[in-house]
């Protein structure tokens, strides 16, 4: 699932490639994909695109005449803008904003016929979109349970958010917790921070909340950074995430040079460092534990 640093980058992008272009058509080819029916997709038509910003995982792109549209790519969707329309063969569209040939698209002059595609992968087809008033965006459930924002400043009061007695990757992927971050980044900030991924929220030391906080800042920090220097237009399908142990299980620690170990769960994977955040126990492999039931 792309995740605040990845979003953030394709917000930025797109903003700067198509503030002030005119959405010539719009159209949703998923047959789950839109879910609002007032205003309709076509009220879009001829509309300006006032800015493409981020709200958690969620795409915002304000649009003139007080609509925006709130895109949610679930795990597998993609926000990428090409320089021509997709072809009738192309299976992984879900929404289609194609954009005036003469718009001006932040350049100042005229720009070639484009579209701003929502694209999934897969079968699943999860990533969704709704067309709403741009004044009711704070009130859409979604975006009226995030918790705070994890950047560019994670909460003050992070102990106090996190303290449940529930384990640090799941509380830090709680987005009714804290907004952005997901299954990547949250091996990355728990490996920086030292803490094991299963240590409860509830049992975190002041000085632990401190690291933490510092490791959310320091991994999103570097993740941005490094995207603002390799991510240009087209925004490739697979974004080169800088990753230290995420997806590393069985290579050496980049700081102590211990095997990464790794908890798998149906549909993704845990890596930690058993030397640096979990006093040297490896943790259950929950597939080994399925299969001696």
């Amino acid at each position: 699932m792309p995740e605040l640093p990845e979003v953030e980058i394709t917000a930025r992008r797109l903003d700067t490639a198509l503030r002030a272009a005119t959405i010539e058509s719009a159209l949703a080819p998923g047959l789950n994909a839109l879910k609002t029916f007032d205003p309709p997709l076509s009220a879009l038509e001829g509309r300006q695109i006032v800015s493409v910003g981020r709200r958690g995982k969620q795409f915002v792109i304000e649009v003139s005449g007080g609509l925006a549209l709130l895109v949610h790519l679930m795990s597998a969707g993609r926000l990428q803008l090409y320089d021509k329309r997709a072809g009738p063969r192309d299976r992984t569209s879900r929404l289609l904003l194609r954009i005036s040939a003469d718009g001006s698209g932040g350049s100042g002059g005229a720009a070639p016929a484009r579209e701003l595609r929502m694209r999934e992968f897969g079968t699943k087809q999860a990533a969704w979109v709704k067309l709403l008033p741009v004044d009711e965006i704070d009130d859409e459930e979604l975006i009226a349970t995030l918790g705070p924002e994890a950047w560019p400043q994670p909460p003050e009061d992070l102990k106090a958010l996190l303290h449940a007695s529930r384990p640090l990757h799941t509380l830090l992927r709680d987005q009714r917790v804290i907004a952005g971050i997901g299954r990547s980044w949250v091996d990355e900030i728990l490996w920086t921070a030292r803490l094991s991924p299963f240590k409860r929220g509830s049992d975190l030391s002041d000085e632990e909340a401190l690291a933490l906080r510092e490791a959310i800042a320091t991994v999103l920090d570097g993740a941005i950074e490094h995207y603002e220097r390799v991510v240009t237009l087209p925004i490739p399908d697979k974004l080169p995430l800088p990753l230290q142990v995420h997806r590393k299980a069985g290579e050496p620690c980049p700081r102590c040079s211990a095997t990464i170990e790794a908890v798998h769960y149906e549909d993704y994977v845990m890596c930690y460092c058993p030397a640096e955040q979990t006093a040297g126990k490896v943790l259950k492999d929950r597939r080994l534990s399925r299969l001696l039931k």
